[in-house]
């Protein structure tokens, strides 16, 4: 990496007053009718336009990148001997039983506490770990999904207040495969539709994988930004894709990432090179200034929270102070904040 300017290493760098009233409670309605708003690093010009104009940006031949993670119903409600309510958040699956959670409330969850979700459900606290983290062995009759089904709920963002009442809104069109903790959130604005009239004008659509982890909402606590303990999440990168891409990038055409998660799988599954390689494995990648992209050329996302490691990915990928400037134009113009909110095209 070159030398970076301090300041960048620096949390608080990454801060800006946000209305409390711009974090979005409730999905717009049709997805694709959120806002855009377009930013070309080129010509260093911001546009105001609704998602659905993102077709005016695409080209045939670029390569849409979309993460196909499907979001579990990993809120759980349960009780301890003594009839006292814990909440548990599931994060991680470690193998068939066992799985890293945060529980609350968390000071009084002793190693060996059995936790009892259901008839069919229950759980023993493993192992403690930090903020609020433990593992825990679960028992249940029958099919482990099946039983979450039964009992769990969809783990909203703990900034959204408002209750969902369509669970699949917390989906987007295109989820498959079951393992997140959250959304990846950018998707969510695509309907069937626009994603049919993309593929019609040439663009080609891959899908690649990310289970989204609750640490995603962890902040950063250290004012030095290095000493941040990146949360780890599994990834996969098809052969077949892996081809697609590595031709695209051999014929010039664009790679378009939707999302923080696909960055993290397109920049965690190249080597030196620039070559990219099919993979399964956990990923614990920290993009931040001054980091050198080596594929993605395009970034389709929402706008993050404050002091985040995904407000630091977008700036590095569009530069600190051009973030900086869409991100006060995003609030002057009162732009909807966060997983429901509205979306950024950077170019």
């Amino acid at each position: 990496m070159e030398q970076i300017d301090e300041k960048l290493l620096h949390r608080s760098t990454y801060f800006y007053d946000l209305p409390e009233e711009l974090i979005a409670q409730t999905p717009i309605e049709p997805r694709d009718m959120s806002r855009l708003l377009v930013y070309n690093r080129k010509t260093d010009k911001i546009e105001d336009k609704i998602f659905r104009d993102i077709t005016d940006y695409l080209h045939k031949g670029d390569v849409l990148v979309v993460n196909n993670t499907r979001v579990l119903p990993a809120r759980l409600f349960g009780y301890k001997d003594t009839g006292a309510k814990i909440e548990v958040l599931l994060q991680k699956r470690i193998d068939l039983k066992n799985w890293e959670v945060i529980a609350r409330p968390f000071k009084r969850l002793q190693e060996g506490t059995k936790i009892t979700f259901s008839q069919n459900l229950s759980a023993i606290v493993v192992e403690k770990g930090d903020y609020g983290s433990c593992k825990i062995k679960f028992d249940f009759d029958g099919v482990f999904e099946h039983r979450l089904s039964e009992v769990g709920q969809v783990p909203l963002p703990p900034y959204i207040h408002e209750k969902l009442k369509n669970k699949e809104r917390y989906q987007t069109v295109y989820a498959k495969i079951e393992g997140s903790s959250a959304a990846p959130t950018a998707g969510l604005h695509f309907t069937k539709e626009l994603l049919a009239k993309i593929k019609d004008m040439g663009v080609e659509i891959i899908e690649v994988l990310l289970h989204v982890g609750l640490g995603t909402f962890r902040p950063v606590k250290e004012e030095n930004i290095l000493e941040h303990q990146m949360h780890s999440e599994y990834i996969e990168m098809s052969k077949e894709n892996a081809d697609i891409l590595n031709k695209a990038k051999r014929d010039g055409r664009r790679i378009i990432a939707v999302g923080t998660t696909s960055v993290r799988v397109l920049e965690s599954c190249v080597d030196e090179e620039g070559k990219i390689i099919p993979q399964k494995k956990e990923t614990q990648i920290f993009i931040y200034p001054s980091y050198k992209f080596k594929v993605v050329d395009a970034l389709i996302t929402n706008f993050h929270l404050p002091e985040s490691t995904l407000i630091m990915l977008v700036s590095a990928f569009a530069g600190y102070e051009n973030t900086m400037k869409i991100y006060h134009h995003a609030v002057e113009n009162r732009y909807r904040f966060f997983s429901f909110g509205d979306a950024m095209f950077i170019e």
